[in-house]
């Protein structure tokens, strides 16, 4: 009760949290920064460290679904550290299934890789500057997935919250989604809401590829992030988050994103058993990923991988 408390209070509390962003005077004097360039800055000490949120870099782009904007979250070094992690370890992105498990599909057809939680500094620190932003804790979100769509690649819309009870009963819902984006996109590629119904204007519809005209569309920004709620603020299910990533139609699109649960997650969301994660295992460990991706492919001591048994660290039930 204690926790569904917190997580009603967290996402009714971020409602209000881009209001603040317009004024730095409304926020208290004890959060802010020196006098001079940093008025609007608000620090806040997350696992030892100071994270650095700025309230006036966030926009509200909708109430339905609740869908808020961050300019600039990180920065161009943040977006090359992030895509040169993934590249070289891209696999065809999956979607979960009812069963729990996760599957390849044809409304999905990009590349992806996960990183593990943590996994740097640079990634611990964009970690904790999400769960400062978002008011929800680090240990409920699973690790940042990175995807590469390339011409013509999309994603169809789809709800992020699950609709069957084995994945519900592990982690609960995907309360919120933050999406980060590591490029630019020449054309395309953009994230659209179609069952939103915010109207854009005939301006902003001019600089949206076709796909994204349909309900409310955001066209991609190297290093802005996009946070999102599938929830309502009393947890019920918002059908206005139905959501997809329109085809890139010229250029390519990264992105990076990061699914946050009701509840912590730690490994409860992984299969512990010593099995293959994914129906590839077997070939990528043939063809040497056990040593050349140790992390997605074997796992680590704070973490599972995702093809233990085709690489050999540990022994299947009999």
């Amino acid at each position: 009760m204690a926790s569904r408390f917190f997580l009603v209070f967290s996402v009714s509390f971020l409602c209000f949290f881009p209001l603040l962003s317009r004024s730095a005077n409304r926020l208290p004097k004890l959060l802010l920064g020196n006098k001079n360039m940093e008025q609007s800055v608000i620090r806040m000490k997350t696992g030892g460290s100071a994270i650095t949120i700025d309230p006036t870099r966030v926009i509200k782009l909708s109430s339905k679904p609740r869908a808020f904007l961050y300019k600039g979250f990180l920065s161009e070094e943040e977006c090359h550290h992030l895509i040169n992690l993934a590249k070289g370890k891209l696999h065809q992105s999956l979607v979960a299934a009812e069963t729990g498990e996760s599957v390849t599909s044809k409304e999905r057809t990009s590349t992806g890789m996960f990183l593990h939680k943590a996994q740097d500094e640079i990634v611990a620190r964009i970690e904790s500057r999400i769960a400062a932003w978002t008011f929800l804790p680090i240990d409920n979100g699973e690790p940042i997935q990175i995807l590469r769509y390339e011409n013509g690649q999309k994603y169809e819309p789809h709800f992020d919250f699950f609709q069957d009870p084995g994945n519900i009963a592990v982690g609960g819902h995907r309360i919120a989604t933050v999406l980060m984006y590591l490029s630019d996109v020449e054309k395309g590629g953009e994230t659209v809401f179609p069952n939103s119904p915010v109207k854009l204007s005939e301006q902003e519809k001019a600089d949206l590829s076709d796909c994204a005209k349909i309900g409310y569309g955001v066209r991609p920004k190297k290093g802005d992030a996009l946070l999102f709620f599938s929830l309502n603020p009393n947890v019920t299910p918002d059908a206005t988050s139905y959501h997809g990533s329109c085809p890139v139609i010229e250029g390519e699109k990264w992105s990076a994103t990061k699914w946050i649960h009701m509840l912590p997650i730690y490994e409860l969301w992984r299969n512990p058993a010593c099995v293959d994660e994914n129906e590839k295992c077997s070939a990528w460990a043939n063809a040497g990923e056990c040593e050349k991706n140790p992390g997605y492919m074997k796992g680590s001591k704070n973490e599972l991988g995702y093809c233990r048994m085709s690489c050999k660290v540990c022994s299947p039930p009999s």
